[in-house]
């Protein structure tokens, strides 16, 4: 167990590492495998990525589109404020799992994109 979670934290580290490039030209799906998001949200965004299997807890199935967090304190959880707060701090800044890393060196304009694109997945 201890060897999967290194190797899972080994990989988003890289992948952290390789996002810091701008994205001048992307799109928030070539944001969400550029920086890797797929490995555990899965290509369509259903939670079920290759690594997907050896994190508890499971990662956000996007399709659902059911958010908890309430990063900004509104009163209204899942909020696209709260989404790019998540995805630029993490998910245990706000109480969930250090699974979810975040990304700060994505600029808010790469960050908006990602956020349209993981609203765009609900069916």
């Amino acid at each position: 167990m201890k060897r999967k979670l290194t190797t899972i934290f080994f990989v988003a580290g890289i992948a952290l590492l390789a996002a810091g490039a701008a994205h001048a030209d992307a799109t928030g799906k070539d944001l969400f495998v550029k920086t890797n998001c797929n490995s555990c949200h899965g290509m369509e965004g259903r939670g079920d990525g290759p690594v997907a299997a050896a994190l508890t807890p499971k990662p956000r199935d996007y399709v659902v589109g059911d958010f908890k967090f309430d990063a900004d304190k509104d009163g209204t959880p899942g909020s696209d404020a709260d989404l790019a707060l998540v995805i630029k701090n993490g998910a245990a800044a706000y109480g969930g799992s250090a699974m979810m890393m975040g990304n700060p060196t994505l600029s808010d304009a790469d960050i908006d994109l990602l956020v349209a694109y993981i609203r765009s997945l609900k069916e």
